[in-house]
Parts: structure tokens; sequence; C-alpha cells
């Protein structure tokens, strides 16, 4: 237990609240500079990243550590939010006259929700431990969460460089609150991929590849990545890639989908995730018109591909239906 800021407040206290304000992973990680940031700034210089300019550069570095966001920060208090649902896994649905829009995007806008979220268990913890600093931080940020959350406790990154958790798997949203409270860290959780190599075998377009390196042994580029080319990349799709992004229109999940830890996830309560447009229709899709595609998606991640993009991603999923 620390006392920084004035706090005497137990990190269990800290986790107790943040269960209260609607997450169901959370933990604690000392504000240090993360380590994995050498491998991230060769994983930028080999160009993984791709067209994705705000991973490199200025904000590339201000991933080092936490403290270039939040210079007195002490303590990182990562959060997970599960957004699983019931609905089968892309993996387990045939249906080859419609489209697939990753999981995490069917409902609304996660970024609104955990700003909210941890807005409110900042709240809470000034009831508690009195006046400190803060900054809130959801995927947008420049800090490597992931690294975090593993230091924080709440699961290990796996092959296919997902953060996983072992009694729920991999459907969280991540999110952080940056404090000047100096709290007992967490401990990482050892790996438990082992020798499986589902997500590697599984993914279409070879996006996965080993490293040469102890830590980490596998790598996404993401530059062959379905997410990447459906989302983040704009102009045409490399013709070489196309038949592996198959009928998704919008990320993709099978890394997941096939992940033994995913198997019996748990299922979120949380109504804003229920699914709108899980399996959207090809054909109705083809049709959409830029107004259409604005209201049909309005208030979901799905708009960050735009409309040229999305329609480029449902013309090449028809092509691989047909």
């Amino acid at each position: 237990m620390g006392t920084g800021a004035g706090c005497d407040m137990r990190a269990a206290e800290v986790k107790q609240l943040a269960l209260e304000c609607g997450f169901e992973l959370a933990g604690v990680a000392r504000a240090e500079p993360a380590p994995e940031f050498a491998w991230y700034q060769e994983w930028t210089r080999a160009g993984m990243a791709g067209e994705m300019a705000y991973l490199t550069g200025r904000r590339g570095d201000l991933r080092a550590g936490a403290r270039n966001l939040l210079p007195n920060a002490r303590s990182v208090i990562c959060v997970g939010k599960l957004y699983n649902t019931p609905q089968p896994y892309s993996t387990r649905f045939g249906d080859r006259e419609r489209a697939w829009i990753s999981r995490y995007a069917w409902g609304g806008d996660y970024h609104t929700i955990l700003r909210a979220d941890l807005h409110r268990l900042a709240a809470r913890l000034r009831e508690r431990a009195g006046v400190f600093e803060w900054r809130a931080a959801v995927d947008t940020a420049p800090l490597l969460e992931r690294a975090y959350a593993r230091r924080a406790g709440l699961g290990w990154i796996g092959k296919n460089t997902c953060l996983i958790h072992e009694g729920a798997g991999s459907w969280f949203f991540l999110g952080e609150l940056l404090t000047s409270l100096e709290l007992e860290p967490d401990v990482p959780p050892p790996d438990r991929c082992g020798s499986c190599t589902r997500c590697i075998d599984a993914c279409p377009t070879q996006a996965l590849f080993p490293t040469g390196k102890p830590q980490p042994a596998w790598a996404l580029d993401s530059r062959r990545c379905i997410s990447y080319l459906t989302i983040e990349l704009r102009g045409q799709i490399p013709e070489a890639l196309r038949p592996g992004v198959g009928r998704h229109v919008f990320g993709c999940d099978i890394c997941q989908d096939v992940c033994p830890w995913n198997a019996k996830a748990p299922v979120t309560s949380e109504a804003a995730f229920a699914p709108r447009h899980m399996a959207p229709p090809l054909e109705k899709l083809a049709a959409l018109t830029d107004d259409a595609f604005r209201e049909m998606f309005r208030g979901t991640p799905v708009t960050r591909a735009r409309y040229a993009g999305f329609m480029r991603n449902a013309a090449t999923a028809r092509s691989n239906s047909a």
C-alpha cells in the first residue's frame, strides 16, 4: 500500500470500485516506462503499422511510458469491459449472402461508454482519496495499454496479440486511469497459450508471424490483417489478399473466435453493446447511399471505415461470396 498524494487506499478497494463502475476486470500497474516500447519501435520501423500514421512519429514516441501523458503518474489503474454477446462466432456462421461485422462494432461506440465509466471511477476515487491528478485513456490515447494491462494482472498477451484472461477470454475493451496515487501493483499472470497455434493457423491472410524473439514470440503485420484492410486502409485492398477477406466488411474476429480461451467466454450485461447489425445482407449493403450508410451505422464504430471504404469492403465481400 502506498501513500502517494496523501492516499492510504488499498489496491483492493480501487479494484472493487472499478467493478462497481461497470468493469469486469481491474488491476493496478506501476506508471513506469514500458519495456515493450523497444519492440514497438522495431515493429513500426519495419512498416508493420501500414498507413496508420497515428502509431508513428511524435504520437508513437509518446507510447514510451504513461508519464508522457500524466507527468506525475504513479499508478495505472487498468480495466476491462466485456463486450461479448450470445450470438454465434464468425467461424460458426455460414450464410454466404450476409456480410460480417466484427463483434466489437455491433453496438454503440465503446469509446463514449468507457470514458463515462472511467470518469465515474475517478469521481468515486476522489470521494475516498481526496484530490489527486488523473487522466482517463482508451485506445485512442498514445499508450501501450496491453503492456500495462498485462502488468496489472488482467491477462497475458496471446499469440494473436490480444490480451487473454484465463477465466473470461479476450472479448474485452481496455481502458486506463492514470493517477498520481501510489497503489500496490498487481503481478502479471503466466502465458497460457502453450503450444496452441489455432489463431495462427486460422488467419486467412497469414497476418501473424514469428518474431524470432522470446518476447514477443509472435506479432501482427497490420498490412495483412483483415481488420486493417477493412477499417484503416484507404484505397484498394491488395488483390492477393482479397480472397482472404471473405465476407468481412468491417473488422475480423477469426483469431479470437478460434481461441480455446473464448470457448466459454461470458457475455456482457451492457445494453449498449447489444447487436444492431451483426450480419447485414450483402445485397442491402450494395445499395447503400452515403446518407443511408450514416443512418444505418450512426453511433457505432463502423463509421470509422467511411462510406467509400465500407462500399469497397462490401464489393469485395460480394465478389468472394459469389
